[in-house]
């Protein structure tokens, strides 16, 4: 989460935000992240209170330290950042803490690595129908589709063999593993256009150089962002 709200500021480097603005959104992204983890005070969610606090401070290190030509749009980009990287990976948290298994985290990892891989492949093998040229050319309408029953066999599957063993048995239909396979399947995309959007808007091919060869973390990481709140909202609604 911090690396991955590093490589936000970064790609917003062209718009001067400050250091001390950037080191106060890294520790407000991570204490987000982390606030699944915080123990209910007489039934008081901590996240409001982190968000109200840190909005308060954030502001007043606007005053002391940006300038006033920028003092809005630097607020609102450190705020994006917060909001885009640490407040989304928050829920992987929150499905953890759903389970003691861990088995919601697993299911929501494998279906959107299933999803990648078959778009990859699929796009790279029939992709002809460019889905989104202006922001990634490289993505096709096949690889979407690819992808989309790459993420429901992978759905199904995990969530079937474990119905096998009763004390790993999820609880979740067939049916509704399709469902949730589907929607996978569509936020994983839509994080993955997001993210490029971002780098051709900051002008750069990956997000950061942490990961020699594949680029940083938001571009290993882009899938995962927007699927997390969807699985985490789906689970606690749908059962």
């Amino acid at each position: 989460a911090l690396g991955g709200t590093f490589e936000f500021y970064h790609l917003g480097k062209g718009e001067n935000v400050n250091r001390p603005l950037i080191y106060f959104g890294l520790l407000w992204s991570l204490a987000i992240v982390l606030s699944p983890l915080i123990p209910y005070y007489k039934a008081v969610d901590s996240l409001p209170i982190i968000m109200a606090f840190a909005t308060v401070v954030s502001l007043f290190c606007v005053l002391c330290y940006s300038p006033r030509e920028k003092a809005f749009h630097n607020w609102a980009w450190i705020v994006a950042g917060v909001i885009y990287v640490g407040w989304m990976l928050s829920y992987w948290l929150s499905l953890r803490v759903l389970d003691d298994r861990g088995i919601w985290v697993y299911l929501a990892m494998f279906t959107t690595f299933a999803n990648d891989t078959g778009a990859f492949f699929v796009g790279r093998k029939w992709g002809k129908h460019r889905l989104a040229p202006a922001i990634s050319p490289g993505k096709s309408w096949e690889g979407a589709l690819g992808g989309l029953l790459s993420a429901i066999l992978a759905a199904v599957g995990i969530v079937a063999i474990l119905k096998l063993n009763p004390e790993l048995d999820s609880g979740l239909p067939c049916w509704q593993a399709i469902i949730l396979g589907c929607l996978i399947s569509l936020f994983a995309q839509a994080g993955d256009l997001v993210e490029s959007l971002l780098k051709r808007n900051a002008g750069v091919k990956d997000s950061g150089k942490l990961l020699p060869g594949h680029g940083g973390v938001l571009d290993r990481f882009d899938s995962l962002i927007f699927v997390g709140p969807i699985v985490y909202y789906y689970i606690v609604l749908a059962l």
